[in-house]
């Protein structure tokens, strides 16, 4: 196994986890979820992170997208230490530098899917001739212009998937988080999704995915393999993607 961790932060470091560990108490019972994690993760890389239920890849997920904290360890940010934030920090971070997509999509049914992208444009009080202007591009963007005004009720698995990844993708953040993006979708439509991110990539942005498919994770240039809280293989596909 090969772990990429440098003595300081490179300019080119976006993630950075050193002896990361994560503990849950379960009654009597302390549960190691994450043990001893450390990697780097360069700015405008894919990254697919793999392991059966229970290995620690959601939970490591949930520590990179800011939304709970390690129990010891530290993980840089861009090059800022997460750990010194407070609350109202993470808050922002997470709205500006970081987006998500879900496996279940987590869209407002009874909403567009424009106005399903706008919302974060919305909570930032972006007027709203401007969040529609935005919100319309981005969905033009992930090839959905003609169900702009549909529900989501109205689209396939694979569009509300779409509409997802142009709501992650609206306020520009450094890092794309995706938590089993594919999950929920028959084989064409994940094809169809995977498809998307590998453009998104080649756009330059930073992808960060959990999948338990082989066949999803290869779409990235990097697999780290998780399993029982530690990293146990970490795979380049592409040799060239080191440099």
């Amino acid at each position: 196994m090969t772990q990429h961790v440098a003595g300081n932060v490179g300019s080119e470091a976006i993630i950075r986890v050193l002896d990361l560990a994560k503990r849950f108490e379960m009654g009597d019972t302390i549960v190691h979820a994450l043990r001893d994690v450390s990697f780097e993760i360069h700015r405008g890389s894919f990254v697919a992170i793999m392991g059966p239920s229970g290995s620690g890849k959601t939970t490591l997920l949930d520590i990179l997208g800011c939304l709970s904290r390690p129990s010891l360890g530290s993980y840089w940010l861009a090059g800022s230490l997460v750990s010194d934030m407070s609350d109202r920090q993470l808050a922002k971070v997470r709205n500006h530098e970081i987006g998500f997509v879900f496996q279940n999509f987590n869209l407002l049914s009874r909403s567009t899917a424009l106005a399903n992208v706008e919302l974060p444009l919305f909570y930032d009080g972006i007027p709203r001739r401007e969040r529609a202007r935005r919100a319309y591009e981005m969905i033009e963007a992930v090839g959905l212009a003609d169900r702009a005004r549909h529900c989501p009720n109205e689209l396939s698995g694979g569009q509300r998937q779409r509409v997802a990844i142009a709501r992650a993708l609206i306020n520009s953040p450094s890092i794309l988080f995706a938590d089993e993006p594919t999950g929920n979708l028959d084989t064409t439509s994940g094809a169809s999704i995977m498809t998307l991110f590998s453009e998104l990539h080649r756009k330059g942005h930073t992808i960060v995915m959990v999948t338990h498919e082989r066949d999803v994770a290869e779409h990235a240039e990097r697999i780290m393999s998780f399993r029982d809280g530690q990293l146990v293989n970490d795979e380049w596909l592409n040799q060239n993607s080191r440099n």
